[in-house]
């Protein structure tokens, strides 16, 4: 399955001024967070890339594409009416191919020399199916993922076979449900913020809204669990939620380490932990 395509939602009322936020990038470059995310996406080999955005935000998100915006086609949605309106709203984009997902609030760093996105692109051509990336999160940060429920695929220590997907579950919720054997005891497999689906995922959004239902991703990658081969990769890297309390610091701190500044930074953080004891 060859990826060319790819959506990065951006209209959520609380994050759509995220991806507008500046960090130092691991070139030591000034960047946007949105510059970043693209630089990773072209990077893997996306050439067509759609942005999900908040009405009346465009020429703001093209400023921040930076030499990316000759690339982008920016979608607006005209109703707040959840995530999974906000993918279908692409659809038009996606048509009858397959497409990488991405969240306009996390950055990705990769532990290994492929990047974050590409690891999931290559496993999604290898095994031919919808693939979702996820990460081992502790239950006390349910509240803020979908999480999935399966087993590890035999031979991998990194694939997994989606049977379910619960959003947001509670603990009693994800216990009885979505507990994966092999992994730490009150850890679960929660979503990294990048998916790449099969055109089935974007006619099941269709759907959901054209019965008058509400579209719902997490409902939609449930259903196509059931009905299709799909498989959740715990990749080799780690999400950093700009959204979050700190995220931005906590973002930025991660990229500086991971670059050609590291010592400088590392230098900045000595001297501000010792100005703060003095």
């Amino acid at each position: 399955m060859k990826v060319h395509k790819a959506i990065i939602t951006a209209a959520g009322k609380n994050q759509h001024t995220l991806p507008l936020q500046s960090l130092v990038a691991p070139d030591g470059i000034s960047k946007s967070a949105l510059a970043i995310l693209l630089d990773e996406v072209t990077q893997a080999g996306i050439d067509e890339i759609a942005v999900v955005i908040c009405p009346g935000d465009e020429a703001a998100f093209a400023e921040a594409a930076g030499i990316h915006a000759r690339q982008v086609t920016f979608i607006e949605q005209t109703e707040a009416l959840g995530y999974g309106h906000a993918v279908h709203c692409a659809a038009d984009f996606t048509g009858d191919d397959p497409f990488l997902l991405m969240v306009c609030d996390h950055l990705y760093l990769s532990r290994v020399e492929k990047s974050c996105t590409a690891q999931l692109l290559e496993t999604a051509a290898r095994e031919n199916c919808s693939v979702s990336a996820v990460q081992a999160t502790h239950e006390s940060k349910l509240p803020l993922y979908g999480t999935i429920g399966g087993r590890r695929i035999a031979g991998s220590d990194l694939l997994y076979q989606v049977e379910t997907v619960i959003e947001k579950p509670t603990p009693t919720e994800a216990e009885q449900k979505l507990v994966i054997p092999g992994l730490r005891a009150g850890n679960y497999l929660c979503y990294f913020g990048i998916h790449v689906l099969t055109p089935e995922v974007m006619k099941t959004l269709g759907a959901q809204l054209a019965a008058g239902n509400r579209a719902d991703l997490s409902l939609a990658l449930c259903d196509i669990a059931r009905r299709e081969q799909y498989i959740a990769h715990e990749l080799e890297g780690r999400r950093h939620d700009i959204g979050m309390r700190y995220g931005l610091l906590s973002a930025q701190l991660a990229l500086g380490l991971a670059g050609k500044d590291r010592d400088e930074v590392l230098t900045h953080i000595v001297e501000v932990l010792a100005q703060s004891h003095a």
